[in-house]
């Protein structure tokens, strides 16, 4: 299969092209520079050279392709507060991958994150694939308008992302945030008493999920990419601390944005996320270390030193 794979070279990319490629695909990496494009084809993948706003592109490459996988984000656009042109990107580079898939069948599978299962209003239990959302919102507009190319025949799915997709291969994620939050301020932190949960997942078996979406997801499907359920803030901030041999506290929500940045809301949300009906569907099982092992290993904090 011809893959045509955005987001290529970032820290998916670099998991989810080598999981392909050893399954025998033939992969596309979009690359915006010429670093990025050298990374991409150390992986063995076709660089093509653009950016998500070359939408024509976006387009001649999803038409030329067996399959999509979008992986991209203007993650810098999130880290500055902009969430609506962060969403605003993401869907306009949906839709131009779309227009280059109509009526053929072929998959495309998108990325979404659990978080947005708090802000449509599941709470007090895990969240599960069967929790839609009709009304809008931030990543709620993009993947209902993924689930909804079933409709123009496209076999299309979307991957929910745990908050953590942790290994050490992620030099940017929320992890690395919340480390050098410790060391900037000098102790790990967590709100009120840190019961609130985050899933988690490795990279490794984030790309294999994101293989096996492409492969055989039905048309419209939601997956969960979670390995763990819902591991406590709490924990998560004493493997910091301990990691980094700094002490641990509790801080207010006042504090919460004084210590994490643009962070502190995703720190206070509860977000237990069951992958079980994924797990079913595709036969997904993750096999790689926990989160919390992660952290104890210690390439977590020998990395943003």
């Amino acid at each position: 299969m011809r893959v045509f794979v955005t987001g290529a070279s970032g820290h998916l990319g670099s998991a989810v092209l080598p999981d392909l490629r050893a399954a025998g695909h033939h992969v596309v990496g979009l690359a915006r520079s010429d670093a990025s494009a050298a990374a991409v084809e150390k992986l063995g993948a076709e660089a093509r050279r653009g950016a998500l706003a070359d939408l024509d592109l976006l387009r001649r490459e999803a038409a030329a392709s067996d399959g999509v996988i979008h992986l991209a984000f203007r993650h810098d656009l999130m880290i500055s507060g902009d969430l609506a042109g962060a969403a605003g990107a993401d869907l306009a580079a949906l839709r131009a991958l779309a227009d280059g898939l109509d009526g053929s069948g072929r998959p495309l599978v998108g990325t979404s994150g659990t978080a947005m299962l708090v802000t449509g209003g599941v709470t007090g239990r895990a969240g599960t694939e069967r929790d839609v959302f009709p009304g809008g919102g931030y990543r709620i507009d993009a993947e209902n308008f993924v689930a909804g190319l079933a409709g123009r025949g496209v076999r299309s799915s979307i991957v929910r992302l745990a908050p953590t997709v942790h290994s050490s291969l992620d030099h940017r994620g929320f992890i690395p945030i919340i480390i050098a939050a410790a060391r900037r301020n000098g102790y790990a932190a967590y709100v009120g008493d840190g019961a609130n949960r985050w899933p988690a997942v490795h990279t490794l078996d984030a790309a294999v999920l994101y293989r096996l979406a492409l492969e055989k997801a039905p048309a419209g499907s939601r997956l969960h990419g979670a390995a763990e359920e819902g591991i406590p803030f709490r924990d998560i901030a004493t493997a910091v601390g301990r990691a980094l041999d700094l002490p641990v506290r509790s801080i207010s929500p006042a504090e919460a944005e004084d210590h994490f940045g643009f962070l502190a809301t995703f720190a206070q949300l509860d977000n237990p996320a069951s992958a079980a009906i994924t797990r079913e569907l595709l036969g997904w099982e993750p096999v790689q270390p926990g989160l919390l092992a992660d952290l104890a290993e210690g390439r977590y904090t020998a990395a943003t030193r």
